[in-house]
C-alpha cells in the first residue's frame, strides 16, 4: 500500500491546523507549522478562495491524515458510521479513535500515530494477552494493551513513554506505567474527542 513519503510538515501547513504528526518536536519550538502557517507551495501566500466544497474536501484530507487512512478505509469507516443510529459524523470520529494504533498513541507507547502504526505491525504490542499486529483493530471497553516484555526496552517506546506528561492520556483510557499497559475504560464520546474538526463538512461530502 502506497505511505505518504514527503515532509509530514507539509501536511499540517497545507491543513492549516496542527495534525501533530511528528511526535514531540510538534510541542516544541522547533515545529514548521508554529514559523510558517501558510500552505505549502510558490502560491502558498496567495489569497485563498473559501467555497463549501474547499471546506468539505480540507476537512476530510485532515481528518485522513491524522490518523493515517486512505480513502477506501476512510469510506469504510463512513458507511459504518452511517448505518448507526445518531450522528454519523460522532460514530466517524469514535472508530477512528479506538484504532489499536491510535489508542496506542494515545497511551503514550509511541510518539505519534503513524510509529505506533509501525509498532504495532511489527508485532510489539498484546491485546488481552494475545498478540495483534493489525493496526486497524478495533478496541472495545475492557480490552487491555501491553507492550510485550521484550519490546520494553525499545529506545523510541520509552522516549514517548517519558514525553506523555505533556500531552496527557484521555480520560477514558487508563495508563499504568509501571506496568506497560493500558486499559480503555469506556468508548469515548465525541465531546472527549479533542480533535480540531468539523465533522459535518465531511458528512455533507460522503451523504450527497
Amino acid at each position: 500500500m502506497a505511505r505518504y513519503k514527503d515532509s509530514v510538515c507539509k501536511l499540517c501547513r497545507r491543513e492549516s491546523s496542527k495534525l501533530f504528526l511528528k511526535g514531540d518536536r510538534c510541542y516544541s519550538d522547533r515545529c514548521a507549522f508554529e514559523r510558517r502557517e501558510y500552505p505549502p507551495g510558490e502560491h502558498g501566500q496567495g489569497r485563498i478562495k473559501f467555497t463549501e466544497y474547499r471546506h468539505q474536501l480540507r476537512e476530510t484530507q485532515k481528518l485522513k491524515r491524522m490518523y493515517g487512512v486512505f480513502e477506501k478505509q476512510f469510506r469504510t469507516y463512513y458507511r459504518k458510521a452511517e448505518r448507526k443510529k445518531g450522528k454519523a459524523g460522532d460514530h466517524l470520529l469514535i472508530f477512528l479513535e479506538r484504532r489499536l494504533d491510535n489508542i496506542v498513541f494515545r497511551l503514550g507507547f509511541a510518539n505519534s500515530r503513524s510509529e505506533a502504526r509501525q509498532l504495532v505491525t511489527h508485532g510489539h504490542f498484546r491485546v488481552n494477552d494475545r498478540k495483534v499486529d493489525i493496526p486497524s483493530c478495533l478496541l472495545k471497553e475492557g480490552d487491555v494493551v501491553a507492550v510485550r516484555e521484550k519490546s520494553r526496552n525499545i529506545a523510541r517506546v520509552l522516549s514517548a513513554m517519558e514525553s506523555v506528561v505533556r500531552r496527557g492520556v484521555p480520560p477514558w483510557l487508563e495508563l499504568e506505567k509501571d506496568q506497560f499497559k493500558g486499559t480503555v475504560k469506556i468508548i469515548p464520546t465525541r465531546e472527549e474527542i479533542t480533535i480540531p474538526i468539523e465533522e459535518q463538512y465531511i458528512v455533507a461530502r460522503y451523504s450527497r
